[in-house]
């Protein structure tokens, strides 16, 4: 079989490759026309239009000028589809990462914040400032705070309570409480 009558050979796969040869460079062309040269927008609409010759390849016109009249109607008909849609859609908009920039409010906040532990810690004794900066600053924990303290964990455990409740009395004085749990 020559390559001229490739369109008529009995294996699915050697016609669409020898539609795909012939037809895919004019289509593209054609296609880039319509979208107004959105290349992305060409080839998906190409690859529908080749996707639905392949799926009615035992149907398709016999002849290479009807089967061109075809895949062009296709892809006509596809083009509009996908104009209509975006019609009906709103306009897809790429949405900037503003997750690493503060707001206002989150400055003014972690500002207010800030300023209240201050505060309260200074509300709190030497010691159970010193404690609570080991614990929750520093990141040590009960048993290596007791060690340097020379005291029993569960002194450590009661006096960080006790810590914690006197800085939230402290950071309920100066009219903040949410941060301190």
């Amino acid at each position: 079989m020559t390559t001229d009558n490739a369109h008529l050979a009995p294996d699915p796969e050697m016609r669409m490759n020898a539609m795909y040869a012939e037809h895919a460079g004019p289509l593209m062309r054609f296609l880039l026309g319509l979208t107004g040269g959105e290349r992305y927008a060409a080839e998906d609409l190409l690859q529908e239009t080749m996707l639905r010759a392949w799926r009615r390849l035992d149907s398709l016109p016999p002849t290479r000028g009807e089967v061109r009249r075809w895949l062009y109607t296709v892809a006509r008909r596809l083009t509009i589809d996908a104009a209509r849609r975006r019609r009906v859609r709103p306009q897809e908009i790429q949405l900037v990462d503003l997750r690493g920039v503060p707001t206002a409010d989150e400055t003014l906040g972690a500002v207010l914040a800030a300023v209240t532990m201050r505060r309260a810690l200074a509300g709190l004794s030497t010691s159970q400032r010193a404690l609570l900066v080991e614990l929750y600053v520093h990141g040590k924990t009960i048993k290596q705070t007791a060690e340097m303290l020379g005291v029993p964990d569960g002194t450590i455990k009661s006096r960080a309570h006790y810590a914690v409740r006197a800085l939230r009395e402290a950071a309920a004085d100066t009219g903040e409480r949410s941060f301190v749990s």
